[in-house]
């Protein structure tokens, strides 16, 4: 199984609905993407400073279910259109479970 998982820092003007509909979108991409097993996103819990502002964690079956969920169009129109605009800082890894 491959773990994949990104860190976002906002840019200071996002707002509260820009943060809420990155959330709504990627929430849509299990029952639009057959290849994601296992899906979560979040906003940061805020308990330790220095931290990233928001997580996505995603696990699938192969490098291949991976790299589909990656190209899938559905994913790159809401990075290109929701994350991109209030993106400060990202942090991404991949890593076999």
């Amino acid at each position: 199984m491959i773990r994949h998982v990104v860190l976002f820092t906002w840019t200071e003007d996002a707002t509260a609905e820009q943060k809420a509909e990155v959330a709504a979108r990627l929430n849509t991409l299990p029952g639009i993407i057959s290849q994601i097993r296992s899906y979560a996103v979040g906003a940061d819990a805020g308990i330790n400073p220095g931290n990233h502002e928001f997580a996505v964690v995603a696990d699938f079956d192969t490098v291949e279910d991976y790299l589909a969920y990656r190209d899938h169009p559905t994913h790159l129109s809401i990075i290109a259109e929701h994350i991109k605009p209030i993106l400060a800082s990202r942090a991404a890894v991949q890593y076999a479970v």
